[in-house]
């Protein structure tokens, strides 16, 4: 089966893995959400999944493309053709995801997250003091636009692309399905919410709304610095021995 899936070469050492984390397992059977929530050998991990996952509502991502088109509109592009940078703007989410799919082997997962959730942070502080002063002078506008394509970069390259193998990385397989399950019912809840509360987040804040998503991308690099141990070229056993760490801290294991 390795062999159909990636080609004819030298896999023992991917097999190896397997076979190791299904001993370690020892044919336990999946767990449900319930167990994940209760479950203290996956108490960090699970805090992990849901700091780190919630970063794709909470980051500020749809609120950057809310304000994208007053923004395109007062660099001076004219409206038949903002459709096109607004285009340009998913495109460059694209192919930065496309990019972290090249870097993530290199940098390392937790490089890739704590270095763009900084960078995003910085990108979202600067866009609220250009947004504020964008009457002022008239290259400012330009500078926001700059900075909206780098948010998403940032965005791409770090969260977007790294979330998903992430998950597979954290988590061993008895408790991957529920792991799954449990980011996407966090994502679809606080879309729900936070479409129901932006609104009026804008409407009391304006453009300092951002300062809000700021705080959260700085705080979330401080974290992944701080806590998420890098999963780059460790076996699964190696990943859960780190988080051992944290869940048993204390303790006798």
């Amino acid at each position: 089966a390795v062999k159909q899936l990636w080609g004819d070469g030298d896999h023992m050492a991917e097999i190896d893995d397997m076979m190791s984390e299904q001993e370690a397992i020892r044919g336990e059977k999946a767990k449900g959400v319930c167990d994940l929530l209760r479950d203290k050998a996956v108490r960090w991990q699970l805090i992990t999944l849901f700091l780190v996952a919630s970063c794709m509502q909470l980051i500020g991502a749809n609120v950057v493309y809310f304000y994208a088109y007053n923004i395109f509109m007062k660099a001076g592009i004219p409206p038949a053709q903002t459709h096109y940078v607004s285009l340009g703007l998913g495109t460059t989410e694209i192919l930065s995801t496309v990019l972290c799919g090249i870097l993530i082997e290199r940098a390392g997962r937790k490089t890739l997250l704590w270095k763009n959730y900084t960078v995003m942070a910085l990108a979202l502080g600067l866009l609220t003091v250009t947004l504020f002063l964008q009457d002022s002078f008239f290259w400012v506008p330009y500078c926001s636009v700059a900075l909206v394509f780098i948010f998403i970069m940032s965005f791409g390259v770090g969260p977007a692309g790294v979330i998903c193998p992430l998950i597979t990385e954290i988590f061993i397989q008895s408790y991957r399905p529920a792991a799954y399950v449990f980011n996407g019912m966090t994502n679809w809840i606080q879309l729900f919410i936070l479409g129901l509360v932006f609104p009026f987040i804008v409407e009391g804040l304006g453009n300092f709304c951002f300062i809000i998503f700021l705080m959260y991308c700085l705080s979330m690099a401080i974290f992944v610095f701080l806590v998420l141990p890098e999963t780059k070229g460790k076996t699964m056993l190696q990943v859960m021995e780190e988080f051992n760490r944290l869940n048993y801290r204390g303790k006798k294991r």
